[in-house]
């Protein structure tokens, strides 16, 4: 039994040894596959995380496209504004050049230098300057078409009034002339002026002395006493005694109210009916006519 028992026992040992090396050898596989696998898991989670930083969730995607669009919204009203800017800043300065001299555009041209650094500006300054310059242009135009508005009507008064003097002048100067005229003529009228038109044209146009001048001197006379407004109840009218007085418009449209005119006339009726004064005067004095 001892020997049953110490042969068992020591059969036992080297079993046990195996066992236990066998089961050392089974946790270094075990170990080593769990490294593995720790290895492979960290690999994967590696891998993991770099398709993560590939492709982005949904959420950060439109986190993303949302600050992309704000900040090209914002771009884009950024250079709306300075686009405005610089269309405020060239519209305003014509308009201080257009109303140069009509009004006073120092508070505009204040404005448009404010305007300058326009690209350094914040948002809410700028548009506060540019809506400051725009209004302070609409002012300045308007207050310059006032002045233009006043200034025409200024110059149309004027105008007015110099061609309302310029008539006035030409009137007074033509009642002058005409008065002179009519005095002119109302000498002209008289016995003695027509008798010196007598004289002259007696001896320019039909060659007449002194002594034909003296029978026609005498033959007016009697006929009319040289009144060139002599009327006869026969009809018999002017200087000469036409009769009608209407022939006397051969010589002048003038016939009835100028004594030359009528001169002119009864000088030629000589002529043509008598041949001379002195004739006309002999046959005046025969017959009391001629």
């Amino acid at each position: 039994m001892a020997s049953a028992t110490g042969s068992s026992s020591t059969a036992a040992a080297p079993l046990t040894r195996r066992a236990i090396a066998a089961s050392r050898r089974r946790a270094s596989r075990r170990r080593l596959v769990g490294v593995t696998a720790v290895a492979a898991v960290a690999i994967v989670a590696g891998t993991g995380f770099a398709f993560v930083n590939r492709a982005p969730s949904a959420e950060a995607v439109a986190a993303a496209h949302a600050q992309s669009v704000q900040q090209n919204e914002e771009a884009i009203a950024d250079s709306l504004a300075e686009a405005q800017a610089k269309t405020t800043i060239d519209i305003a300065s014509q308009v201080v050049t257009s109303t140069k001299d009509k009004v006073d555009a120092s508070a505009l041209e204040t404005s448009v230098a404010s305007l300058a650094d326009y690209e350094n500006l914040d948002s809410d300054t700028l548009a506060a300057r540019v809506a400051e310059t725009a209004t302070t242009a609409q002012t300045v135009q308007a207050a310059a078409s006032e002045a233009d508005r006043q200034a025409a009507a200024a110059a149309a008064a004027a105008q007015a009034a110099a061609e309302a003097q310029a008539a006035a002048e030409a009137q007074a100067a033509a009642e002058a002339a005409a008065a002179a005229a009519a005095a002119a003529q109302a000498a002209a009228n008289t016995p003695a002026a027509a008798k010196a038109a007598a004289q002259q044209l007696a001896s320019s146009k039909y060659g007449w002395g002194s002594d034909q001048y003296g029978c026609l001197v005498n033959l007016w006379q009697k006929e009319s006493g040289w009144n060139y407004q002599a009327y006869n109840p026969s009809g018999a009218t002017g200087i000469p005694q036409a009769l009608p007085g209407s022939k006397m418009a051969t010589a002048g449209s003038d016939w009835a109210t100028n004594a030359t005119t009528q001169v002119t006339w009864g000088l030629d009726y000589i002529k043509r009916a008598y041949g001379t004064p002195c004739s006309a005067w002999g046959h005046s004095q025969s017959v009391n006519w001629y």
